[in-house]
This record gives C-alpha cells, sequence and structure tokens, in this order.
C-alpha cells in the first residue's frame, strides 16, 4: 500500500496514488506529493511543502513550511529528463527553501544525514552534502558544490559551483566562496579567505588539545611558512602526520579549483589570524 496505515495524510494535502509514504509520517495541510516520490518512516511535513517527483526521503526528516524539494535545475542545460534528489534521515530543512535534483539524465543530487538547513536558502543541482552540516539562513549553493562532514556555513554565504567545502569548515556571514575551503579552518571576507582555526567547532566534535595544537601547526606550514604548496604539504606529512593532517592534504591535493589563500596584508601589520594560530 503506498500510503502506511499509521501515517496521517492532511485533507487538504494531494498525494499521488504512485508515491510511498512510510510508517507515521505527517502530512501538514496543502501539501503536494507528485509521483514517483518516496518518503521514509517518521516524516513530517509542514503545510504547503511541495515534494516533486524522483524525490526520495528517508526518515525523521522534518521538512518545514513553504519548502520546495526536488524542483527542476536551475541550469539552462536541462533538458528535462529524469534525475534524482535524494535525501538521507534526520533532517531539519527549515522555511522557504528549495532544493533542486541532478542536471544529466540519471544524475542527482545528495543530502547526507542529520542537517540542519535554515531558511530562505537554495541548494541547487548536483550538489554533494555530507553529513551533520550547519547551513545557516539565505546562504546559497550552485551547482556541483560538494560539502563534507559537520561543517559551519553561515547567513547569507554564496558559494560558487564545483567548489568544495572540508570537513569542519566554518564560514562567516556573507562571504563569497570562490575557491575550495580546507578542511578544519575558519574563514570570512569577501572573497573568502582563511584567518585561523575552526577552534569551537573542533573542541564541540571532541578534538583534543593534542590535535589542535597539531592542526595549528599545519595552518601554520599550509599559510605563513613561505612554502610553495608542495613544499608545504609534505612538510605537513613528514613533520605531523595524524589522520586530520593526513586528510587535509588529501582535501588539498584533490582540489581542482584550488584552495583559497589570506588576502595580502599591508608591510609591517600583524598577522590577522596570529591570535587563532598561536600554540
Amino acid at each position: 500500500m503506498p500510503i502506511d496505515p499509521s501515517a496521517i495524510v492532511a485533507p487538504t494535502a494531494r498525494v499521488h496514488p504512485d508515491a510511498i509514504i512510510g510508517p507515521r509520517t505527517v502530512i501538514g495541510e496543502f501539501c503536494v506529493i507528485e509521483q514517483d516520490v518516496r518518503i521514509g518512516a517518521e516524516c513530517r511535513l509542514e503545510p504547503y511543502v511541495m515534494v516533486r517527483r524522483w524525490t526520495t526521503l528517508g526518515d525523521r526528516n522534518l521538512i518545514s513550511a513553504g519548502t520546495v524539494l526536488g524542483t527542476d535545475p536551475l541550469d539552462k542545460a536541462f533538458k528535462g529528463e529524469r534525475s534524482y534528489l535524494r535525501i538521507g534521515n534526520g533532517n531539519i530543512i527549515r522555511e522557504h527553501y528549495t532544493i533542486s535534483r541532478g542536471t544529466e539524465p540519471e544524475s542527482e543530487t545528495v543530502i547526507g544525514d542529520n542537517n540542519y538547513i535554515m531558511t530562505s536558502g537554495h541548494i541547487a543541482h548536483n550538489c554533494k552534502i555530507g553529513n551533520n552540516n550547519v547551513i545557516a539562513s539565505c546562504a546559497l549553493l550552485a551547482g556541483y558544490v560538494e560539502v563534507e562532514d559537520q561543517a559551519f556555513i553561515s547567513g547569507g554565504v554564496v558559494v560558487h559551483q564545483f567548489s568544495k567545502i572540508g570537513r569542519l569548515a566554518m564560514i562567516g556571514g556573507n562571504t563569497r566562496v570562490n575557491a575550495d575551503v580546507p578542511p578544519f579552518f575558519l574563514y570570512c571576507g569577501f572573497n573568502v579567505e582563511p584567518i585561523g582555526l575552526n577552534l569551537v567547532g573542533l573542541k564541540r566534535a571532541g578534538f583534543s588539545p593534542e590535535e589542535i595544537r597539531i592542526l595549528k601547526k599545519a595552518y601554520r606550514i599550509l599559510y605563513h611558512s613561505g612554502l610553495k604548496l608542495e613544499e608545504a604539504l609534505r612538510r605537513i606529512e613528514q613533520e605531523i602526520p595524524n589522520e586530520h593532517t593526513l586528510h587535509l592534504v588529501r582535501f588539498i591535493r584533490s582540489s581542482r579549483r584550488g584552495i583559497c589563500r589570506p588576502s595580502p596584508k599591508p608591510l609591517g601589520s600583524a598577522p590577522r589570524d596570529a591570535a587563532a594560530v598561536d600554540v
């Protein structure tokens, strides 16, 4: 049976007969669920949510009012073929949000598990969002953006297509991300630039003082040693190898757009991030 007997569907909602609604899921007033949609167990869709064709939601997702999932890509190359939006488990997507499915036939946009996505923003076609990320209000992610796990993207951030954001990176409000953002660091500026470690995020994630000290050293080698990029990466590998620094090195080596860099500072000025990286 497409609609589980334990699901609750408001009388004003419109659910296509081919849609699958899981146990104990609640579909609010005036929601529209199209065909070829699968919604898992214990989800809650507030009023006026629309779930477009070829969208899948896992279990325990909360989708707030006015959100549209599985929209056609905002891409002139899109020709109307079948593509997908796949959303995992335990996500919170707040009011008036839009997430597109993939552009190319049979391609997909993927949202992982336990992400908190705030109001009035957009995740574009073919994005890959990992787990336990926070994406604040009015942030905009263009096509093919990738976000690893546990990142924090503040309000008003705009992310250029094909950019990649690393694990436990934190990006300050109204920043333009136009290059890849390595993991574990704190970023801001009109054009994204590193200003130190994401100390709050690292501590909340359970990083030990020794692990933080090693990441601080990696930051200094990468951004303040004066070494060329590959030389800096080899030094990190040789002097302070652990699972986090090696992940940092792999992320940077895999970058296609290039990583963001600190902006030039006036001669004689103190480093903007000195307090953040002092050991």
